[in-house]
């Protein structure tokens, strides 16, 4: 029997849910560790090794001439816009790792993803599109009756991190206008590893030199930054922006399925209805805003 071949934009699709249980499985083996160091430090390690290892593919792989100039025809980069999102980045990371420390791992991705959810509603002008922050809230209210416990403190993180997700998407595009996708990237972990770097190591000491947990947050880079970052550059070369974004509407599932599978972390039916609806709103939101 002859095999159909795979369109690009299905092969696009396998690179973004790809790219989605890589994210999730980092944040899965940065939890492994958080009963010896802090989530600051993880959250550094992170932002570290992701750094390195896109200044290493910038200057060895990706180099094709000289980085230092500007292509013609385009505008000086933007410090400013450049800078802000590499805050919003490193405020997303550092109080997501605070929150999920704290909370299951699929339910604060559940809490966080109201941030995107926000910016998607926002980029819509209809009144029949209220019902989709509408169906998400629900979602998030019916966490208030699972019998999982919910820390209040790990709820308020992660609350921050959606508002500083929905930050960083627009910062992004801001950046993105001046910067390409790697520039912005390499400079927000840039600017997380040298802001965290004092908190991180004081928080956590001789912690950091031990094998196991340098391992873990270098894994965590790459698993968590740098993979979902090449992934997802390719996958949008053909796979339409509104697809993208659907898809990525998947994240709260394999966050539990990356927590329940790695650190035997598991939800109740209520947990679950939650989550189907925050996914639900997701799409719905992301369909309407196109």
């Amino acid at each position: 029997m002859q095999r159909t071949p795979r369109t690009p934009t299905t092969s696009a699709i396998w690179l973004v849910l790809g790219s989605i249980m890589s994210v999730q499985v980092g944040a899965a083996v940065a939890k492994t560790v958080m009963d010896e160091a802090t989530p600051i430090s993880m959250a550094w390690l992170r932002l570290v090794s992701a750094a390195v290892v896109l200044w290493l593919w910038t200057l060895i792989v990706a180099r094709r001439g000289s980085s230092t100039h500007q292509p013609n025809g385009r505008p000086p980069r933007n410090w400013k816009a450049g800078l802000a999102y590499g805050v919003c980045l490193v405020a997303m990371n550092t109080t997501f790792y605070e929150g999920a420390s704290r909370v299951p791992l699929g339910l604060a991705v559940t809490i966080e993803f109201l941030g995107p959810l926000a910016v998607a509603v926002a980029a819509t002008r209809r009144a029949r599109d209220i019902a989709w922050p509408l169906l998400a809230l629900a979602g998030v209210a019916l966490l208030g009756f699972t019998p999982t416990h919910l820390d209040p403190v790990g709820v308020a993180f992660v609350l921050a991190a959606a508002v500083c997700w929905a930050g960083y998407i627009k910062m992004g595009a801001r950046a993105g206008l001046t910067w390409t996708g790697h520039e912005a990237v390499m400079l927000a972990c840039t600017i997380g590893g040298v802001a965290l770097a004092a908190p991180a190591i004081h928080s956590s000491g001789d912690v950091l030199l031990r094998p196991h947990v340098l391992i873990a947050g270098a894994g965590v880079g790459v698993l968590s930054s740098v993979i979902p970052y090449l992934l997802e550059m390719s996958a949008l070369r053909t796979l339409p922006g509104r697809v993208f974004g659907i898809l990525m509407s998947l994240e709260p599932a394999a966050a539990a399925l990356a927590a329940l599978v790695i650190i035997g972390e598991g939800l109740s039916p209520t947990d679950l209805v939650a989550m189907a609806c925050v996914i639900a709103a997701s799409i719905g939101a992301t369909r309407s805003a196109g």
